[in-house]
């Protein structure tokens, strides 16, 4: 029963230790576990900016990415297009070429032509003037064949002479 009522010595000496007991914890370990639960506030409160602070800095990262990826594209577009530009110029500039080149050559095979055809013409005269020559020859032959013709074509041409 005394559990149950207890006695006034019991709750003196139970408070006097209470009290001894709580001024031991808070002389020696009060302020240490407050000092470090104080610690570990601040330490959570720097992990806590630290964050968003990482969290800002990944944003910006994100956005200078964003930038970079836009400058980057554009640039590889620009560069397209210039490829684009020169190509065009460079099979513009065969096309001339190729046009120039045939031209020439159309020129040089008209010419050759032309040179083909003054040489047949000049040895197609040649011929007919060989052939007249062979005709004429066989009929002042057959003209002269005869003393009487001969004597009359020399009166003729002798007349011709006298009478320049």
């Amino acid at each position: 029963m005394e559990l149950i009522q207890p006695g006034l010595g019991l709750i003196f000496w139970m408070t006097l230790s209470f009290l001894g007991v709580l001024f031991i914890l808070r002389k020696y370990a009060w302020k240490p576990i407050l000092k470090m639960l104080q610690e570990r506030e601040e330490s959570i409160d720097q992990a806590l900016h630290a964050a968003d602070l990482a969290r800002m800095e990944m944003e910006q990262l994100k956005f200078d990415n964003e930038v970079l990826l836009r400058e980057a594209k554009n640039e590889r577009d620009t560069i397209l297009n210039e490829a684009r530009k020169i190509r065009d110029k460079i099979f513009e500039e065969a096309r001339i070429k190729a046009n120039e080149d045939a031209q020439r050559i159309m020129e040089i095979a008209r010419e050759r032509i032309e040179n083909d055809k003054m040489a047949a013409i000049v040895e197609l005269k040649n011929q007919i003037a060989l052939l007249s020559i062979e005709i004429a020859e066989k009929l002042i032959r057959d003209e002269l064949s005869h003393d009487k013709k001969q004597e009359g074509l020399i009166k003729i041409i002798l007349d011709e002479i006298q009478s320049n």
